[in-house]
């Protein structure tokens, strides 16, 4: 039996009984092979910073090669092997070989994290072992999963293993929720995306809709908080249901749990279950790149639905905890009298507007038309994801927008464009840059009737965009009504139904200002469809020209 360093056995007896955690590094590093302090921490679910210690304190037994080290005597090292704790879904997960090879694939494609929304990216097999997980614990043929943000891709792995499951998913990253639709579509999986800022709440048709939540939220007590709530907002009868909560933090900041622990439990929740390490991610070190699984049973104390408006739910960017943002009382005096509002919709300085201007927060903007004839909208601050929908809640004949620069559809031609076809043919739009400072941009949305000769499918996407909380199959169906019976070929609610239905069959449960941003373009392909199969007149024959603001 060798002698080990003196400062490794004064830090495994510093740590007690969770030296085992330790115990994982060194029983790794015994197999003789070079690793880096990232692969460690990957393999064993250790933090970053224990790993550090692990091999500072192994000093002379360690050769070194850059950032590569292993043990010079590994053999010496080989009795701190200890059986790893039983893993709730393992021995189940190497049953579904298809579903794992689809996912490998789909997660080595999936769009890059953002590290503004506190993504890390989740391992295909802890993907797998969730969908597993899942279809073991619960019945969940003809269940509905809600994933409450899914860039882990839960929803797709979970239909994988469970195609007589349905999946939701609401979230915020017009990339992912391309990314999953697309994926679903091509593998037939019953899964749906909406488009929602959840710290403004969930989309009408996804209100008491589920029977089970999951979520990977932010890892900020405000932001596990938050999801949580949205989670429990989309349940259908609280009493039978769960809510499935991956959260993670250092072993070094135990305090940190105990505050998010304790926010779960004045909610209400019961602690069913907690699965230690249970995800694990590609990245993340600082938390040894993993996270435990919380299963969550709701009493019937539980919250409700909560409409407020949570802005700082994240660690990192402009929604961070710590960061400024918003518009000073100077420069939004600007804006308000530029844009001669009678309405102030988001977080406005409170001496910038006088007592005859209206406040709306964001919440209720999107939440029901509001009335208005000039309105002027914040989404500076960490809100630019909601710009496109900002307008189109707007029925003010005129809407100014503070947005910052860098928005993706203000900081170049390919995101202004974008906008301008989310919006026409109802809004006309021109875009005021560096006002009312260098970093900020006033995007000014001016609504006007449909042009002069205007095409059956111009008229009835104008009656549509004017219509942007009503369920958007409602409001296709009621334009297409509408419009055919003034070109004199009417089309009655059966026949409109059914020629949406073929043209569009991702319409059902959404409103405008939830459908995902890819949806879009495939939404006039469906009014031009529905067209053309009623055979109603096309596009005037005109230059498309945005009308003179």
């Amino acid at each position: 039996m060798i002698d080990h360093p003196p400062a490794l056995t004064a830090l495994l007896a510093e740590q007690g009984v969770d030296a085992a955690r330790l115990y994982r590094v060194l029983a790794a590093l015994a197999d003789g092979a070079w690793w880096t302090p990232r692969d460690l921490v990957r393999a064993t679910a250790v933090a970053h910073r224990r790993v550090d210690a692990v091999l500072t304190a192994l000093g002379g037994e360690l050769e070194r090669d850059g950032e590569r080290v292993r043990l010079v005597r590994a053999d010496g090292y080989a009795g701190f092997a200890r059986p790893e704790p039983a893993d709730p879904v393992a021995h189940l997960a190497d049953a579904h070989p298809a579903a794992g090879a689809e996912l490998r694939r789909l997660v080595a494609e999936a769009p890059r994290p953002r590290t503004d929304l506190d993504h890390v990216a989740a391992t295909a097999r802890t993907a797998l072992r969730r969908g597993v997980f899942l279809a073991a614990r619960f019945a969940l043929p003809g269940a509905r999963l809600l994933c409450v943000g899914d860039h882990d891709l839960t929803s797709l792995a979970t239909t994988l293993v469970a195609p007589d499951a349905e999946a939701v998913v609401v979230d915020i990253d017009e990339r992912m929720l391309d990314y999953i639709d697309a994926a679903a579509g091509r593998l037939g999986l019953p899964v749906r995306c909406h488009f929602a800022d959840l710290r403004l709440g969930l989309p009408p048709s996804v209100r008491g809709w589920g029977d089970l939540v999951f979520t990977d939220p932010p890892y900020t007590p405000e932001g596990v908080e938050l999801f949580v709530r949205r989670g429990l907002e989309g349940l259908a009868d609280p009493r039978r249901s769960r809510v499935l909560v991956a959260y993670g933090a250092s072993e070094t900041t135990p305090g940190l749990v105990a505050r998010t622990q304790a926010r779960l439990a004045r909610m209400h929740l019961v602690f069913e279950a907690v699965f230690p390490d249970f995800n694990r991610y590609l990245g993340a070190e600082a938390i040894g790149a993993a996270s435990d699984l919380y299963v969550l049973r709701p009493t019937t104390r539980a919250p409700g639905a909560d409409r407020g408006e949570a802005a700082r739910v994240y660690s990192r960017g402009a929604n961070a905890k710590e960061a400024s943002g918003g518009l000073g009382a100077d420069a939004a005096r600007e804006v308000l009298e530029r844009a001669g509002a009678d309405t102030a919709v988001g977080a406005w300085p409170a001496e910038a507007a006088g007592p005859e201007v209206r406040r709306v927060g964001l919440g209720a903007w999107l939440e029901a038309p509001v009335a208005a004839h000039r309105a002027a909208v914040d989404l500076t601050g960490g809100w630019d994801a909601l710009l496109t929908r900002a307008v189109l809640a707007s029925g003010a004949a005129e809407t100014h927008v503070v947005v910052a620069s860098s928005a993706p559809e203000v900081r170049d031609a390919a995101g202004q464009s974008r906008l301008r076809a989310a919006v026409e043919p109802a809004f006309a739009v021109r875009f005021l840059r560096g006002v009312p400072g260098p970093r900020t941009t006033v995007v000014v949305a001016r609504r006007h009737g449909p042009r002069d000769g205007a095409g059956a499918a111009e008229r009835v996407l104008h009656h549509v965009l004017g219509r942007a909380h009503a369920p958007l199959g409602a409001a296709l169906r009621e334009g297409l009504i509408r419009v055919s019976a003034e070109l004199g070929a009417p089309v009655n609610k059966k026949t409109a139904r059914t020629r949406l239905a073929a043209a569009a069959p991702w319409l059902p449960g959404h409103t405008l200002l939830d459908l995902p941003g890819h949806r879009f373009p495939a939404l006039r392909a469906a009014v031009a469809a529905a067209v053309a199969v009623a055979d109603l007149p096309g596009p005037a024959d005109h230059p498309t020209d945005h009308p003179a603001d």
